[in-house]
């Protein structure tokens, strides 16, 4: 039986990157699918209305988002604008792109006079393809 001697240690072992590779990897995609789902609703104190009936939109390339806060404040691509400001915005895309598509995501406790204001901004720069978000409701299965 051959003992082993104490001058010979056992060589350390190297670093294995294969599995933190992997690891860097997986976090990766983590962080670009939740980027991904976070971009198309980044305002989220404002609670949409519930419905019975709905659909989920097929998101479209460039389409604008347009929140309303109870308060009348106006928000698109997290920046906070004004009427004269959004109107030259969405008159600007629509030059761009003849069916631009605007998704309102209104407060459910925002009065009406906001949510037909911004209607009107949009009918003025000469946008129709208008839809409403809105949420399910939690008592219907």
């Amino acid at each position: 039986m051959k003992f082993r001697q104490d001058n010979q240690l056992a060589a350390p072992a190297g670093m294995q990157f294969a599995p933190m590779v992997d690891i860097v990897f997986l976090l990766l995609i983590f962080f670009l699918v939740t980027w991904s789902y976070a971009r198309f609703e980044p305002e989220l104190d404002v609670s949409v209305p519930a419905a019975e009936e709905g659909t989920e939109p097929r998101r479209q390339f460039g389409e604008i988002i347009i929140n309303v806060h109870r308060d009348g404040r106006i928000v698109v691509h997290s920046e906070e604008v004004g009427d004269e400001e959004l109107l030259a915005k969405l008159e600007a895309v629509a030059a761009i792109r003849a069916n631009q598509s605007v998704i309102l995501r209104c407060d459910e406790e925002a009065p009406s006079r906001h949510v037909l204001h911004v209607l009107d901004l949009c009918h003025k720069a000469k946008i129709y393809n208008v839809a409403f978000a809105t949420r399910k409701r939690e008592d219907t299965p």
